[in-house]
């Protein structure tokens, strides 16, 4: 498989958010964010800053799943991104 232009294919990350004060938010809650967090598994021919394996925050409502071989990705365009870890 060969990605091409600027995008990027990443599986996403569910981790559990503990508040200042120790709370754990619920799963609701961490689904109202606007960013998800994810890792990266392919880049696109025209990528540059971005490699495999970073972590990514992303503009969740920017992606799209897909199945490849049994396993769930999102596809989004480097512009999704925002932050990388």
């Amino acid at each position: 498989m060969k990605l091409i232009g600027k995008n990027l294919l990443i599986t996403q990350i569910n981790e559990e958010i503990k508040t200042a004060s120790g709370l754990l938010l619920s799963a609701e809650d961490v689904s109202k964010f606007r960013y998800n967090k994810g890792i990266i598994k392919e880049v696109g021919t025209e990528v540059k800053n971005i490699s495999v394996g970073d972590e990514i925050y992303y503009d969740k409502g920017k992606g799209h799943k897909m199945i490849i071989h049994d396993e769930k990705y999102t596809l989004i365009q480097e512009a999704a991104v925002v932050v990388v870890l």
